[in-house]
């Protein structure tokens, strides 16, 4: 694959990332802040979990966009994004079983490993 496909297929990837993963819980934060605990709640975890979640996540996309990050920070980062989803898999399958809910996790979970996969430190042209 040459580097132009790569970078393009990081950019894509790291984009959707960055989206699902900050842009989305920090607008819920500022604009509709009711709406933040709706998804843990559900799932039976305690209020200050879903603010501690959206600090992380977005701490975890800081470190995985901005570029002089150092690599051992962007692979934990990457690795606690990463959990996140899983466990996200893992409590909608014994809590409320909703298959969109599971699918989602796991779709983002692939896209959050092309991103790793094809981030440019590891192709280096």
């Amino acid at each position: 694959m040459n580097s132009k496909s790569t970078k393009i297929i990081y950019w894509v990837a790291t984009i959707i990332i960055v989206l699902m993963e900050a842009v989305m819980p920090i607008g819920t934060w500022l604009f509709a802040p009711q709406y933040i605990t709706e998804g843990t709640k559900a799932l039976n975890y305690p209020d200050y979990f879903a603010y501690a979640l959206i600090i992380a996540k977005v701490l975890g996309v800081i470190a995985i966009v901005y570029p002089n990050t150092p690599k051992n920070v962007k692979e934990w980062a990457y690795a606690g994004l990463g959990f996140t989803l899983i466990f996200a898999f893992i409590s909608h399958a014994c809590v409320d079983k909703n298959i969109g809910y599971m699918l989602m996790t796991i779709v983002f979970l692939g896209i959050l490993a092309a991103s790793y996969i094809y981030q440019p430190s590891k192709h280096l042209s």
